[in-house]
């Protein structure tokens, strides 16, 4: 599988897959989710809300990940995960490991060939960059998948520099 960084947008990514770092509720939120939400249009939160309504009831698990269309986006089908939040007092790193690995799966199963993720759980939920860089890189490396690209999509600049050294580390 060929690992590629963009520092931009998600939102734009013109690939099969666009991962969504989504809230257990799968109805939008702030961040990738809200900017996923706002600019694929009603055809995602509708699916989400189908998803709640029939297998999901109680939410999407953390490091579960489900799809839906992508709607108005320049994907085919936004992949849904959990991350988990942060804590110092407890190590929850497989959790975010899954979150990669989970919609890998999801990935192949629709059969998309390139897939696009943010750095998940970065945002509100704190999981220092470095970290979250490390553990994603090298889970998405070491994954089994027919995957032919996946593309890291970073918002800043000090994200893609972080995603890039790790990149180079154990790439």
């Amino acid at each position: 599988m060929k690992l590629t960084l963009v520092q931009g947008d998600i939102t734009e990514q013109p690939v099969d897959a666009i991962v969504n770092a989504a809230n257990s509720s799968l109805l939008g939120g702030g961040g990738v989710d809200g900017a996923i939400h706002r600019k694929g249009g009603p055809e995602i939160l509708a699916e989400c809300r189908a998803l709640r309504a029939s297998r999901y009831g109680g939410g999407l698990p953390v490091g579960e990940a489900v799809a839906t269309t992508a709607g108005l986006l320049p994907a085919r089908w936004v992949i849904h995960t959990v991350g988990p939040v942060f804590s110092r007092s407890e190590d929850r790193s497989h959790l975010l490991a899954s979150c990669y690995r989970e919609s890998l799966k999801v990935a192949d199963a629709l059969g998309a060939a390139t897939v696009a993720f943010p750095a998940v759980s970065t945002g509100v939920y704190r999981w220092p960059m470095d970290d979250a860089a490390r553990i994603s890189v090298t889970t998405v490396l070491r994954s089994e998948s027919n995957v032919r690209e996946a593309r890291f999509v970073l918002f800043d600049s000090a994200a893609y520099e972080i995603f890039d050294r790790v990149l180079r580390e154990f790439g």
